[in-house]
């Protein structure tokens, strides 16, 4: 592919290295219409069909921010989960940068509890109120803070149920996806060839594993929210600097 041969779209998606998939072994079956060849025995997305894939996205994203719907990032991979919380911080939306917590869609009650329980305890060591605890009390209380912001602290600002997920690698984000899928929630996902896309309504055919295609794309859709969302709805500090 040249220069001249590729819209620029395109070639920021090629210049990523978002066209290197799996090897064709692992290529899931309803991964082949976005695959355009195989190369020393490894698939390479049709870059083309990602940037249209990728707008569809996008629009759907700008009605969701017009609308002031929220949107809820997922990544619980190593080499993404920094990537997904600085995008989802960006965006001024909630997220999951780690292990995702069953029920966490199905169940939301009780998912709710542990957040207003974390909270409570936050505040209560954060405003010197916790006087009546003994200092072996204090410290298991601390640990029991550290454990629940681990697994729900980019939940807190969560109102309800999420109009919809932005999931990276939907194949390890599966629990996620069938949740999601049961609920009736839709699912932007950037998904490489092992991926099920039959259970994505807005699929990213892109490798979702390097860095810089990680990235482009979880800019891409973190920007095109914070920037279509109602004025009186952007959260502080998410602004264009």
């Amino acid at each position: 592919m040249s220069n001249t041969e590729a819209s620029p779209k395109v070639q920021a998606l090629y210049d990523v290295g978002a066209h290197f998939a799996y090897g064709k072994s692992r290529r899931h079956p309803s991964a082949a219409p976005f695959i355009f060849g195989t190369k020393n025995k490894s698939d390479i997305f049709d870059l083309e069909g990602t940037a249209v894939a990728l707008d569809k996205a996008l629009e759907f994203v700008v009605t969701l921010a017009a609308a002031g719907k929220q949107i809820l990032f997922i990544g619980g991979k190593n080499e993404v989960v920094t990537i997904v919380k600085a995008g989802a911080e960006k965006a001024g939306v909630p997220f999951v940068a780690g292990r995702w917590i069953g029920g966490t869609l199905t169940n939301p009650k009780q998912i709710r509890s542990r957040i207003e329980k974390m909270k409570e305890l936050l505040h209560e060591r954060d405003a010197g109120l916790r006087d009546k605890y003994t200092k072996k009390e204090r410290v298991l209380i601390d640990r029991d803070i550290d454990n629940l912001e681990f697994r729900f602290g980019g939940l807190d600002t969560m109102e309800g149920t999420p109009a919809a997920l932005f999931v990276i690698d939907t194949r390890h984000e599966r629990i996620a996806v069938a949740e999601a899928n049961q609920r009736g929630i839709p699912v932007i996902g950037l998904a490489s060839s092992d991926c099920d896309f039959s259970k994505i309504q807005y699929p990213i055919p892109a490798n979702d594993t390097n860095m810089k295609s990680v990235s482009y794309i979880v800019n891409a859709v973190a920007t095109a929210y914070r920037d279509n969302l109602r004025p009186a709805l952007k959260p502080v500090g998410t602004e264009e600097k």
